[in-house]
Formats: C-alpha cells, structure tokens, sequence
C-alpha cells in the first residue's frame, strides 16, 4: 500500500527530484564559483591593503627617526645616519613584504642625505607584496603587487655634528 501526496505517489515524487538534482548541482556550482572567486578577492585586496598601511607606518616611523639626527648601534658599531634610517624602516616593514629600494633625501643635502638641523627629510620605499591567492594573479605582473610609500618631516634642531 502506497500513499498518495497530492494526487502522486510517492515513488513518482522522487523520480522527479532525482532528475532535478543534476539541475541544481550545476546551478550550485556556478554559484559557488563565482562566490569563491569574489572571496579570494577579497583575501587578496584585505592582505594588499594591510601590507601598504604596515609600509606606510614603517616610513612613517622611519622618518620619525631620522627627524631626531639619532644613530643605531648595530653590533657595538655606530651606522651612518642613511644607514640607521634604513634599519628603522626595515626592522618596521611588514612580513612577507620585499622592499626593492629604500631613497632617503632632504632638501638641502639631496639624495642619500638626511640633512642638517632643520632640514626637511624624505623617506621613500618601493616594496612588492605577493599575492596569497589565485584570483587577482592574472591582474598582476609576476603574482605580486607593487608599490610606493613616503613620508616626509622636518628635522628637529639637533646638534650639528651628529649628521
């Protein structure tokens, strides 16, 4: 004995969702794609974002340090304060981002000077970030992205000699 759903049996009702379940496996999968891709994106553009904002604040933070005529000791010796300048930004820089030049300048002392006392400095970095995921690689050169930072400050009135 059989039950009757609406005027069908039962057997007929599953014979006919049996032959609309390749229907939606299709539909399924071209959803699920699309929204893969849309959240890979997203992966992407948030991990892109974060790396420029952790590059700018090690600029930032870089061109702080060289506005205070300071010098880093590194190994009981005392660096330049080009090369100190560059420490502070790469000890700032953010994992996994390849810093590809670093150009420190003021406007007196011009490139690879961080200027006298008063002086305004600039510091710039050019960096790539490679991409963590498969949906923005075909947008992009070499599956990274690449960018530039700066930061610019005058310097505080320090002693002259520390140059």
């Amino acid at each position: 004995m059989t039950k009757r759903i609406s005027g069908t049996r039962l057997p007929r009702l599953l014979k006919r969702n049996q032959s609309s379940r390749g229907q939606a496996l299709i539909e399924f999968s071209l959803v699920a794609l699309t929204f893969f891709v849309l959240v890979f994106a997203l992966i992407d553009f948030s991990w892109l974002f974060f790396n420029q904002m952790m590059m700018q604040n090690a600029v930032r933070e870089a061109a702080r340090y060289a506005s205070t005529g300071d010098h880093v000791t590194n190994n009981g010796t005392t660096l330049s304060r080009v090369a100190s300048i560059e420490q502070i930004l790469q000890d700032a820089a953010a994992v996994g981002t390849d810093i590809q030049s670093i150009v420190i300048k003021s406007a007196l002392g011009g490139v690879g000077s961080g200027g006298g006392p008063g002086d305004t400095v600039t510091v710039q970095a050019v960096c790539d970030v490679p991409l963590l995921t498969f949906a923005l690689g075909p947008f992009f050169t070499s599956n990274q992205f690449t960018f530039t930072v700066s930061a610019t400050l005058k310097n505080e009135p320090f002693p002259a000699s520390e140059e």
